[in-house]
């Protein structure tokens, strides 16, 4: 039985059904090569596969009639269980970096932070950009949204604006991301 990881919970995947586990009574027949040996009965499926030394596994059993293979359920769970390896292989994770300013920063610091989210990008992370208005300072957004433009125009990386920049109370931020290759 294999695991299924979605948002960090582990899911039990619903295990094939072999052999006597099957409750139809008739079932569609592939053998290990892949032809379709017929529609039978359950128990002349089961036969077969005594016969030939190997399980019956349901590869599909919302069809009509439910589809058997003809196999080594070993194997069979092996192969599954390699897939779902090389699919967690491919799935690509993204982070989203969060850089964090107020419209008071100093030159040398926001430099500080565009080569940081130069190099966040560079590494195909996202980057969320957020400046925070304190006080009387929320009178003024203009001066966070130029804070915003300006480190936009610093940043040496391409990137893609993906969101913003918009106002949620006292906090004006951006959502970027790397450039699609």
């Amino acid at each position: 039985m294999y695991c299924l990881i979605i948002k960090n919970k582990a899911i039990a995947a619903p295990k094939a059904r072999i052999n006597h586990q099957i409750k139809a009574p008739e079932v569609r027949v592939i053998d290990d090569s892949g032809k379709m040996v017929g529609v039978m009965k359950l128990h002349e499926a089961l036969q077969l596969g005594e016969e030939r030394g190997v399980d019956i596994v349901e590869v599909s059993p919302h069809a009509n009639p439910p589809v058997v293979k003809l196999l080594n359920y070993d194997k069979f769970r092996y192969q599954q269980e390699k897939l779902s390896q090389q699919a967690k292989k491919k799935v690509k994770k993204v982070t989203v970096k969060i850089i964090r300013m107020t419209v008071r920063i100093g030159e040398h610091d926001l430099n500080f932070k565009t080569k940081q989210a130069s190099g966040f990008l560079s590494e195909g992370h996202k980057v969320k950009i957020d400046v925070t208005m304190k006080g009387r300072e929320q009178a003024h957004p203009e001066l966070a949204f130029n804070l915003i433009n300006k480190f936009r125009a610093m940043i040496k990386t391409e990137f893609i604006l993906e969101s913003g920049p918009s106002r949620m109370g006292g906090t004006v931020s951006i959502l970027i991301g790397p450039e699609s290759k």
